[in-house]
């Protein structure tokens, strides 16, 4: 597992597949295939320690600019879904309406850019967290971008008849929103100059979020998948997942006094949240064990998966007894390397979920096989 991040490459974590319309993708048969899974999810979930192994098949496009057209992006993760059923797993694939992560931008007036064969992008459109409390705004579903994710997912909901799992937009943080509407520098200045204002622009952004997931969730009804976006996700599961990427850059003092409250409340009518950042967070752990309501973290560990992995050691010890889930995530050219980490991560009697990216079903087969073979769903 000594190898390099790939920076050649615009997604190292996903899968050359092929589009499939609607019309040809075997509705039935996914379905079946996804509740085939259930008893091990629910004997996952209910269990005291367990592992489940999720192969994520991420159809290259979806996240960029692929997603400026629902109808192709259906197409494709059609195609991944369908390539998915190839590799052994407790864990379906499943749909997700992805249509960037600047929708709260949209709030304020600010309009998607987009560059060529890259996400949309925002500018932030403000300075202090003040202005971010004094300046106009409408709900989510009422801006353009809200209006896409919601007619994107009613589309995937018409084509689908309703039988495929399908989780809410990538949902952010609120510190992770705030970035899109502050730079980040005078952001992290606000922590120090004006501290109330932003925590209420982190509450302000919070109750935009929510008001967003609730038209959403009324929307999928039983189709929807939890956590959501680069979790393992089910309609078995619970919790609400949100990118946090910017929790690592602020002391844990700073964090939980100004944006875990709203991290709880975001994640409280979903069943508790769900935390994910990239890069390495190994010194943050104790940080995210203290957020209230958390139940699940994801984390990458392999140098193939993040150009600065987590400490699998490290997670194994801290996570050991704690109850919660962990979303690992490892990319990797031997299986036998792969599983060593995932061995490591649950010789602590935690749950894990081993997220993995075998290039050959028969790879991932014997991959899966030696998880089992040592760890018991």
């Amino acid at each position: 597992m000594e190898k390099e991040f790939d920076t050649s490459l615009r997604d190292s974590q996903s899968t050359t597949v092929e589009p499939v319309v609607p019309e040809k993708f075997d509705l039935d048969a996914y379905a079946a295939y996804e509740a085939s899974m259930g008893e091990r999810q629910e004997a996952f979930l209910h269990g005291d320690a367990s592992l489940l192994v999720y192969r994520r098949v991420r159809a290259d496009g979806v996240f960029y600019d692929k997603c400026r057209d629902y109808r192709e992006s259906l197409a494709l993760q059609l195609g991944a879904l369908q390539t998915s059923m190839q590799y052994k797993a407790d864990i379906a694939n499943f749909l997700e309406p992805w249509y960037g992560i600047g929708y709260i931008a949209s709030c304020f007036g600010a309009e998607y850019k987009w560059l060529p064969g890259q996400a949309p992008a925002v500018e932030p459109m403000f300075h202090s967290a003040q202005e971010v409390l004094d300046a106009d705004r409408k709900p989510i579903h009422e801006t353009p971008a809200g209006k896409h994710i919601l007619e994107m997912e009613e589309y995937f909901l018409e084509k689908t008849q309703g039988k495929l799992p399908i989780s809410f937009c990538d949902v952010q943080s609120p510190l992770n929103m705030l970035s899109y509407l502050l730079p980040v520098t005078d952001l992290f200045i606000e922590v120090y100059d004006d501290p109330e204002a932003l925590q209420q622009a982190a509450e302000l952004v919070t109750s935009l979020l929510l008001e967003f997931l609730q038209k959403q969730k009324a929307l999928l009804g039983p189709a929807l998948a939890l956590p959501g976006h680069g979790f393992a996700s089910s309609t078995r599961f619970r919790g609400l997942g949100m990118s946090d990427d910017n929790s690592i850059m602020l002391s844990a003092e700073d964090y939980l006094d100004l944006f875990a409250p709203s991290d709880t409340k975001a994640g409280a009518p979903f069943g508790g949240f769900v935390y994910h950042s990239c890069g390495n967070w190994t010194p943050k752990i104790p940080m995210v064990h203290s957020i209230s309501g958390i139940v699940a973290a994801d984390g990458a560990f392999s140098l193939q998966t993040d150009p600065d992995p987590n400490d699998p050691a490290a997670f194994a010890k801290a996570f050991s007894g704690k109850g919660l889930v962990l979303n690992a995530r490892v990319v990797g050219d031997r299986k036998e390397d792969v599983a060593a980490v995932f061995q490591t991560l649950a010789a602590g009697g935690q749950k894990v979920i081993a997220v993995t990216y075998c290039k050959d079903p028969k790879e991932q087969e014997a991959l899966y096989d030696i998880l089992h073979g040592g760890i018991r769903a």
